[in-house]
């Protein structure tokens, strides 16, 4: 059976290869991207008729509109993959003063979720891309209030998440399955060369493990699970992540955050 699937950073790395893998298994694949001109050379990079969806998750506005227009088209969404992340980035503060690193890979796909909920079934996935490293929050490095280096923000940003793809599992148990995943360490992927320098591994890596979270048995009773691409298995993320004061204070500061992007009916 075909699915209708949204990927978020879909026009270069692993977005970009999980599309075409899901697209040539005949499946309905939603593009996202940031550039017009980027999502049109990845749409025919993918081949069908994929449809794009142009958004900067910096602007957790503009996440609220991305999703309003996917459900003026769409009636069910089956899969939502949260794939796009940033490590480095020129300016790493958004105009609201955040670290661009919380906003794009945690709050970012927190709102686009809560405003997707309605229109993914009970037997539909939500696959959010989480990372071998992770960090406690610092809770007011999340509010803005602190500054952090590129590689303490990214991995705050990574088990911030995971933190919430485990709560979220907690408050729906009816579904939609939920689960963060580790794609691999130090994929070739334009974020790998830019923050570390290197070449990477093989980025169908990458693909293959979302494909299967989004599509495969093995993943239907995984929801709030974390699986660890490295290790092959699903696994614990870091220890913070069980620390129900921790997990307490990331909730409250994403939903405080979030909140004026938020659906009034989720927030």
């Amino acid at each position: 059976m075909t699915k209708t699937i949204l990927i978020t950073g879909a026009t270069d790395g692993i977005g970009l290869l999980t599309a075409k893998t899901l697209a040539a298994d005949g499946h309905t694949v939603l593009l996202h991207g940031r550039s017009d001109e980027k999502l049109e050379a990845a749409a025919q990079e993918v081949g069908g008729s994929p449809e794009t969806y142009r958004a900067d998750l910096s602007d957790l506005d503009e996440v609220a509109s991305l999703a309003q227009e996917i459900r003026a088209r769409h009636e069910r969404l089956d899969v939502l993959i949260n794939n796009a992340g940033v490590l480095k980035a020129p300016q790493a503060r958004t105009q609201t003063g955040l670290d661009l690193r919380f906003v794009v890979n945690t709050l970012a796909p927190w709102v686009l979720t809560q405003h997707l909920l309605p229109i993914l079934p009970k037997d539909g996935r939500v696959v959010n891309l989480s990372s071998a490293a992770q960090a406690p929050v610092d809770i007011a490095a999340l509010r803005g209030e602190r500054s952090l280096g590129d590689m303490e923000a990214y991995a705050q940003s990574k088990l911030a998440i995971t933190i919430w793809t485990q709560e979220l599992a907690h408050t729906h148990p009816e579904g939609p399955v939920f689960v963060a995943v580790n794609p691999g360490s130090l994929l070739a992927s334009k974020m790998v060369k830019e923050g570390f320098g290197v070449s990477g591994n093989d980025l169908s890596i990458g693909a293959d493990i979302l494909r299967r979270a989004a599509l495969s048995d093995d993943f239907a009773a995984a929801s709030g699970r974390y699986f660890d691409n490295d290790a092959g298995r699903i696994a614990s993320p870091h220890q913070a992540a069980a620390n129900p004061d921790h997990v307490s204070e990331v909730m409250a500061a994403i939903r405080e955050l979030a909140e004026p992007a938020e659906p009034a009916d989720q927030a």
